[in-house]
């Protein structure tokens, strides 16, 4: 069985191997004691692995400024943004320059859909079953928010690889029967496609009636098929 040590240890040399520059000397130097109490007390024991976690990672501030989290979690879909506050370094030594900055940080990664979470080091170090219960209600509902992101991102995947192998206009009536699913159902899915620019309706004449759907080049294009 994999030891905590060994996969923290193959966790950040990926990220290592990953990085150059500053953001790499960033992982070298800012990946300290609260960020590794973290992974190990609080992390490891909820989630097993370090899938989709990315330790010291790059957003820009307000300002334009690079600002490196101490974590964000899976990115592309979550974008929940993890803090480990030290009592010293966040409140006896923070001046009002120093508070004013964290707080319109915040609020600008909130404008760019961050959730940033917080944990006091001592409660990471010392009673690290309330930040498992916090953190395990944040996750559930992220995750949940996410599988379904996924079963769309999947549908699109598969109603574009079956308008391919149909080799001809696509219509409502045969994703509804693909997908075992009713027909507006399949309407939505075909829309939300043309939106993306994947297809692009073919109407009936003059009127306004859409029979069916062509795949675009741009949905040719996109990497799923």
């Amino acid at each position: 069985m994999v030891t905590f040590e060994e996969a923290h240890a193959a966790f950040i040399q990926d990220h290592l191997n990953r990085r150059i520059g500053e953001r790499r000397s960033r992982l070298e130097r800012g990946h300290g004691h609260g960020e590794i109490l973290f992974a190990e007390n609080i992390w490891w024991p909820l989630k097993g692995n370090f899938d989709d976690l990315h330790p010291e990672y790059e957003v820009l501030d307000w300002r334009g400024r690079p600002y490196f989290a101490d974590y964000v979690f899976d990115p592309r879909l979550s974008r929940l943004l993890i803090e480990i506050k030290g009592f010293g370094e966040h409140v006896t030594n923070m001046d009002r320059k120093k508070y004013c900055n964290e707080l319109n940080r915040e609020t600008f990664l909130a404008g760019m859909r961050f959730q940033v979470i917080s944990f006091a080091y001592d409660d990471v170090a010392h009673r690290p079953e309330t930040c498992i219960y916090l953190l395990r209600m944040v996750l559930s509902r992220f995750e949940s928010a996410n599988k379904q992101v996924e079963r769309i991102f999947f549908a699109d995947q598969e109603i574009i690889r079956y308008a391919t192998f149909l080799a001809r206009p696509i219509r409502p009536v045969d994703i509804a029967k693909y997908f075992t699913i009713n027909h507006r159902t399949a309407v939505g899915h075909l829309k939300r496609l043309c939106q993306k620019g994947w297809l692009k309706p073919i109407h009936r004449g003059t009127g306004q009636r859409i029979l069916y759907y062509e795949l675009t080049r741009q949905g040719m294009d996109s990497g799923l098929v």
